[in-house]
């Protein structure tokens, strides 16, 4: 299903965290693309998206069963995983990003599925060092649990044999649209700002179909 580098219009994309932000805005933007897309959540539904290229796998993304089955006969994969942002959530140790991805990435080798585009988040990893002083004493003071697991995701996806893009947005807004939102793969033009969903997941399937990035962390505000 290869085009160039990247994915040709019905290409089947596995998209975990499917049921809501990121994830759900990503399933519309691949369907509306021309993919076929395989939705994965707890308790999601076919009628999830009313659109005959769309289909439901409801599971849990700790579980290899439940991944490997969700994973048959996709050509890449989209990983868009959630938490609460509740301080019961915050101030608990957090697992379930490097958990999940460590079940991914063997879902994958199982599957021999190549491609992964997985959404991390800005101040991530070494684009920590561009937050300002004040944003990151903020930055880990609330998300500092989040964060570190989410470096240990990143770690294990580019130990991986996959095909990866990691993508680090800014802070997420409701807007419909960001049109001066762009990708900033120099770190030296990495700066926070706003980011909406929807812009998110159009970069997304962009990366998908290019097959731009391959190997790199960008960030995107």
């Amino acid at each position: 299903m290869a085009e160039e580098d990247g994915l040709a219009p019905g290409a089947r994309i596995l998209v975990i965290g499917a049921s809501r932000g990121i994830g759900r805005e990503t399933c519309a933007a691949a369907l509306k693309a021309g993919y076929r897309v395989r939705g994965f959540a707890r308790g999601i539904e076919d009628r999830a998206f009313r659109h005959h290229a769309f289909e439901a796998v409801a599971g849990d993304a700790l579980d290899f069963h439940d991944m490997t089955r969700a994973l048959e006969g996709c050509d890449a994969v989209v990983q868009s995983l959630g938490i609460r942002a509740d301080p019961a959530t915050l101030l608990a140790p957090v697992s379930l990003f490097s958990q999940a991805t460590r079940v991914m990435l063997q879902a994958m080798a199982h599957a021999g599925t190549p491609r992964l585009v997985a959404v991390t988040g800005y101040g991530v990893g070494d684009s920590r060092r561009a937050l300002a002083l004040p944003e990151r004493v903020l930055f880990e003071t609330v998300m500092g649990r989040v964060a570190a697991d989410k470096e240990r995701q990143e770690s294990l996806i580019r130990a991986s044999d996959t095909h990866w893009t990691i993508l680090r947005p800014g802070f997420l807004t409701r807007a419909v649209s960001c049109p001066s939102a762009r990708l900033r793969a120099d770190p030296g033009e990495w700066r926070n700002g706003f980011v909406s969903r929807s812009a998110v997941a159009e970069q997304i399937v962009g990366l998908l179909r290019s097959g731009a990035y391959s190997g790199n962390a960008v960030v995107f505000t």
